[in-house]
C-alpha cells in the first residue's frame, strides 16, 4: 500500500504523488532555471519568467487548501520542494514562501467570507505578496512596531513604514501588521493584521541592496494616510495580529530550514565533485585526510538538518504547536548551510572565490537564513523556554 502524507486540514497525497511533484520540479529546474541562475544573480534581476512558471506549477497555492484552489500539500512535501529549489537558486524559494506565510495567516485566522474572497486569488498568484512586519527600528521585537491604523467609519487609515519586505516591490499586496491600540498593555494586544492591496497611500520607497539573496525584491513600503476597508482586517477583530503572525511564522521557519538544507546540499555536492577531480601531490584532493574530514562533517550536517526539518514539518502537519521543532530545524539547518558554504569555498580554493562559479553565492546566501524569520539567537531562547515548559520539575 502506498504511504499517505496528510496536512493539518486532513488533505492528503500519496508518496508516489509526492515523488511525481518533485520530479516535475526537477524537470523545470533543469529546463528553465539552472543555466540562467548566474546571469540573473549577478544582475540582481527579478526572474519574471520563472515567477510565471511557478504560477503554472501551482507553487503560489502549494499549501493552500484545495477547496480554495490550492494544492493542499502537506508541509513535509512542501519542505522537500523548497529544499529542491534552494539547491539550484535559493532566491526563488523566498518569492513563494513569503507569499504562503501571508496565505497561512488568512487561511488559519480570517473569517469564512474573507477566505472565500481572498484565498482563490492568492492561490493562483493573482494576489501575490508577503508579510509586512519589519520596520526601520523593529525587527525581532515585533511588539515595537510603530505603524498605526486609526478607525474612520467603515475604514482604517494607516501611517508608517515597513522595511526588508520580500515581494514588496513586485507583489501587489501584503499581510500588514499595525498597531490599532498604542496604549494597551501588554503591547501585543494592540496589534492587528490586515490584508492590504496596493493603492493610493501605499507606495514603495526603495529597493534595498543585499549581500546575497539576489533577484528577489526586498523593499521599503510607505503608508501615508493609506485607507483600507475594515473588511480587510483579518479575523474581523482587532488585537489578534500578534497571534495570527506567530502561527504563520512556524511555516516560515520550516521553509527557512528547508532552504538551509538545500544550500547545505548544494555546497556538499559541489565540494564532493571538485574533491574528486582537483589533484594535488599526484592524487585527487578527496584522497587527502584533511578534505575527507571536511566532507564527512558536511554530509552529516546535511542529513541531520534534513531530519530536523522533516520532524518539524510532520508536527506542523499534525496541527501541533511546533515552535520548538521549527526553531530547532531553522537553527541547525541555517548554521549547517553557513558551515558547508564556508567549507565548500575552502575546498575549492581560489575557484570558490570566483564569481564564475556558484560556490561564492552559497557563501553569500547562507547568512540570511541565520537572520530571517527570527534570528538564531532568538531560536535558542525559544527552544530553551519550550524545553523547560515541556519538562517541568
Amino acid at each position: 500500500m502506498n504511504e499517505v502524507v496528510t496536512n493539518r486540514d486532513g488533505e492528503s497525497i500519496t508518496v508516489e504523488q509526492e515523488r511525481q511533484i518533485l520530479d516535475s520540479i526537477n524537470r523545470w529546474l533543469d529546463r528553465d532555471v539552472r543555466d540562467n541562475v548566474l546571469e540573473l544573480e549577478h544582475a540582481d534581476e527579478y526572474p519574471h519568467a520563472m515567477v510565471e512558471q511557478m504560477k503554472d506549477l501551482g507553487l503560489f497555492g502549494a499549501t493552500i487548501s484545495q477547496k480554495y484552489g490550492g494544492l493542499g500539500l502537506p508541509s513535509r512535501t512542501y519542505s522537500k520542494i523548497v529544499s529542491t529549489i534552494a539547491e539550484v537558486w535559493m532566491s526563488l524559494t523566498g518569492i513563494f514562501n513569503s507569499h504562503l506565510i501571508m496565505a497561512a495567516a488568512v487561511e488559519r485566522f480570517a473569517t469564512d467570507a474573507q477566505k472565500d474572497r481572498l484565498l482563490p486569488r492568492i492561490a493562483t498568484g493573482e494576489l501575490r505578496g508577503g508579510l509586512a512586519l519589519t520596520e526601520p527600528d523593529c525587527g525581532t521585537d515585533l511588539q515595537a512596531i510603530r505603524t498605526v491604523a486609526r478607525r474612520d467609519g467603515d475604514d482604517y487609515v494607516i501611517n508608517g513604514t515597513k522595511t526588508w519586505i520580500s515581494n514588496g516591490i513586485e507583489g501587489n499586496c501584503v499581510a500588514l501588521m499595525v498597531k490599532t491600540d498604542t496604549d494597551i498593555q501588554p503591547r501585543h494586544k494592540g496589534m492587528s493584521l490586515f490584508l492590504a492591496e496596493k493603492g493610493p497611500g501605499f507606495t514603495v520607497g526603495r529597493k534595498l541592496e543585499k549581500l546575497g539573496y539576489k533577484g528577489i525584491d526586498s523593499g521599503e513600503l510607505i503608508f501615508d494616510n493609506y485607507r483600507i476597508s475594515a473588511a480587510n482586517l483579518i479575523g474581523a477583530q482587532e488585537g489578534q495580529g500578534f497571534v495570527q503572525t506567530m502561527g504563520g511564522l512556524e511555516l516560515g521557519r520550516i521553509n527557512v530550514a528547508a532552504r538551509g538544507v538545500g544550500v547545505a546540499n548544494a555546497a556538499l555536492k559541489d565540494a564532493t565533485s571538485y574533491a574528486q577531480v582537483r589533484e594535488t601531490m599526484g592524487k585527487p584532493i578527496g584522497q587527502h585526510q584533511a578534505i575527507q574530514l571536511k566532507l564527512g562533517d558536511m554530509a552529516t550536517r546535511c542529513e541531520a538538518a534534513r531530519l530536523l526539518v522533516e520532524s518539524a514539518a510532520t508536527a506542523y502537519d499534525r496541527g501541533e504547536r511546533c515552535d520548538m521543532e521549527a526553531g530547532m530545524a531553522k537553527l541547525f539547518a541555517s548554521e549547517a548551510a553557513m558551515e558547508n558554504a564556508s567549507e565548500c569555498m575552502r575546498i575549492h580554493g581560489a575557484y570558490g572565490y570566483s564569481k564564475e562559479y556558484h560556490v561564492e553565492r552559497y557563501y553569500r546566501d547562507a547568512p540570511l537564513m541565520c537572520i530571517g524569520e527570527g534570528t538564531n539567537e532568538m531560536q535558542r531562547i525559544i527552544i530553551a523556554r519550550q524545553q523547560m515548559a515541556r519538562n517541568p520539575v
